[in-house]
């Protein structure tokens, strides 16, 4: 470790796959890894967050067509829209008022730019997934027998606490590529009145959300965010989830050999689940109006089969 702060070299980190590893933690079987932080009692007691009723949007707008493509159908009058006389029911051939639209969707969604949440299927170190799985359980026809985003279909609701980095720092956003550690992470507790507890999802705001609210979408990689030497301070925690203004690790990272440490170590030997690419700028501002910095998260992951990861909308009440 260095002096000044505590930054730990590659080989610490590649010391947290066993240090911090949950592996067999939950049993032999367990695809939720640190979910299961979130106990019924943590579930029930995040509903003491809500003291005000008000709820705010944790994610981006999902622009069309940069993003995804859409091939959208309208039929203003069902009677007509071809086919309509084969219709089994009398009643759509021959409405002469109901119309309706359709959209077909491709979306990609693990990147830069789309709120997305990642499952412990996403990462593999030396071919293995969380809980020691091999990454043969994911194909390309099957998609993942293991670790999939399915593990979370109950949805993830828990306490959140969000930690304005950028507003602990005293700028309007942290510069890409600094990193965030856990002198930071406490100096916004205590400035926040509010302290990370078990089964909490925390979330992180770098003012990336200001940046890109203003100027667009980075097209780069280098980006701020969660430092490595945080991963230590999150399993002594008990964390359940982590999520950022931007893809969660700082880039660079620092480490060679270490491309995503956060990701990485997060997802295969945590079991960390990840939510990439939050719009925290609402959130802030709400708890910066009520003088709150926790309140009830909720994120209910699209049931994709065998997918590692899915687009979500989470949601902040405060």
């Amino acid at each position: 470790m260095t002096a000044e702060r505590l930054v730990p070299t590659q080989d610490d980190v590649l010391g947290y796959f066993d240090a911090l590893s949950n592996w067999g933690r939950w049993g032999e079987d367990d695809e939720l890894g640190t979910l299961n932080h979130i106990t019924d009692d943590v579930r029930l007691a995040s509903a003491r967050a809500v003291r005000h009723g008000r709820s705010v949007s944790c994610a981006w707008e999902v622009a069309v067509p940069e993003e995804m493509e859409r091939s959208t159908t309208t039929c203003p009058c069902f009677a007509e829209m071809p086919g309509a006389e084969n219709m089994p029911l009398p009643g759509f051939r021959n409405d002469r008022h109901w119309g309706y639209s359709n959209e077909r969707l491709g979306i990609l969604f693990h990147g830069n730019t789309i709120t997305h949440v990642d499952s412990p299927c996403h990462i593999f170190w030396d071919g293995k997934m969380y809980n020691g799985r091999s990454h043969a359980l994911v194909g390309a026809e099957t998609g993942a027998a293991w670790g999939a985003v399915t593990a979370a279909a109950d949805g993830i609701v828990t306490r959140g606490v969000l930690l304005d980095i950028a507003k602990v720092r005293g700028v309007p956003s942290l510069q890409p590529g600094d990193g965030v550690f856990p002198g930071d992470l406490e100096e916004a507790e205590r400035r926040q009145g509010v302290r990370v507890r078990s089964g909490d999802a925390v979330l992180l705001r770098t003012g990336y959300g200001r940046v890109r609210h203003e100027a667009g979408p980075s097209g780069g990689v280098t980006q701020a965010g969660w430092h490595a030497s945080c991963l230590p301070w999150l399993h002594e925690r008990g964390v359940a989830l982590i999520g950022a203004d931007t893809p969660t690790d700082v880039q660079p990272s620092g480490y060679d050999d270490l491309a995503m440490p956060v990701h990485t170590v997060g997802l295969v030997a945590m079991g960390l689940w990840l939510l990439d690419n939050c719009d925290l700028e609402a959130c802030a501002a709400t708890a910066a109006e009520l003088g709150q910095w926790d309140f009830q998260l909720a994120v209910a992951p699209v049931r994709f089969a065998g997918t590692s990861g899915s687009p979500v909308n989470p949601i902040a009440t405060f």
